[in-house]
């Protein structure tokens, strides 16, 4: 089996695919800086073992990160607990989509994957709006070119600016609320940031659009997809696992199914 792990800044999200590309388990984590090699080996198999999968069944890891502080740690702990050498999304690896910008090698992973994902499931024309700590939105061509796109700070990063700097205002749960015009505090926290959020997504993807002059399929995905995409003008469809579909293609793109890499020695005992 392969096992995808996607590192990002707030969350560290796992995803297991059997032979055949099915997901057949997934797990969400918060993603730990100071967490050390044996710290991130006992945490991935207990998970495992709560659902009843042995460690030995994985015979491929491919990674994704965008905090490269912990590159190290993960790479040692797949090498140490699971045995195998990790395929990390890196320049030099095939993905099957050419990057379009001035500097390829400044695009992050998750954004390169999503990407790849995207038009293989919907095609092109596409948009990814990926609403994690920062939201980025990812241009794909018809021709399934990476053509660039925007990053802007994330709705959780934006609320804990407001809460920080604004004294007499509390913390609220991020929520869409039932109507517009608050009546409140409370109400009005979460009118503003609720739609203040939903106009910027909005507004760049209106103009991405407009500057595209195609129609142009748009894809949500993150922690907040869910709950932003019901009210967006142009968000057509929400897919939370976008990352891990990803890295499943560019781990296929890299080695065939059938042909795993050997394991380097035996898995860790603990």
């Amino acid at each position: 089996m392969l096992l995808a792990i996607d590192i990002g800044n707030t969350n560290t999200v796992l995803g297991l695919f059997s032979e055949t590309g099915e997901r057949i388990a997934d797990w969400r984590l918060t993603t730990h800086r100071a967490q050390t090699v044996d710290e991130y080996g006992v945490l991935f198999r207990n998970l495992f073992s709560l659902r009843g999968i042995e460690v030995s069944a994985v015979d491929a890891i491919i990674v994704s990160s965008v905090v490269p502080p912990i590159d190290s740690t993960v790479r040692e702990m797949c090498k140490h607990y699971f045995g195998h050498q990790p395929l990390f999304v890196e320049p030099g690896v095939k993905t099957g989509i050419s990057i379009r910008t001035d500097n390829p090698a400044e695009v992050g992973a998750d954004r390169i994957v999503n990407s790849v994902a995207a038009f293989h499931k919907y095609g092109g024309p596409c948009i990814v709006v990926d609403l994690g700590t920062a939201t980025s939105f990812d241009v794909i061509s018809k021709q399934g070119e990476f053509l660039g796109g925007a990053i802007a700070p994330g709705l959780g990063i934006s609320a804990d600016a407001l809460f920080s700097r604004a004294a007499r205002l509390m913390r609220v749960d991020i929520r869409r609320p039932e109507k517009v015009i608050g009546a409140n505090t409370i109400e009005t926290l979460q009118i503003g940031l609720y739609y203040g959020y939903l106009g910027l997504i909005d507004g760049i993807l209106e103009r991405m659009i407009l500057e595209l002059g195609e129609k142009t399929h748009v894809v949500a995905t993150g922690g907040l997809a869910t709950q932003i995409a019901p009210d967006s003008r142009f968000i057509t469809t929400v897919d939370d696992w976008l990352t891990l579909d990803g890295l499943r293609l560019v781990y296929e793109r890299n080695h065939s199914p059938h042909k795993r890499p050997r394991k380097e020695h035996a898995a860790k005992e603990v």
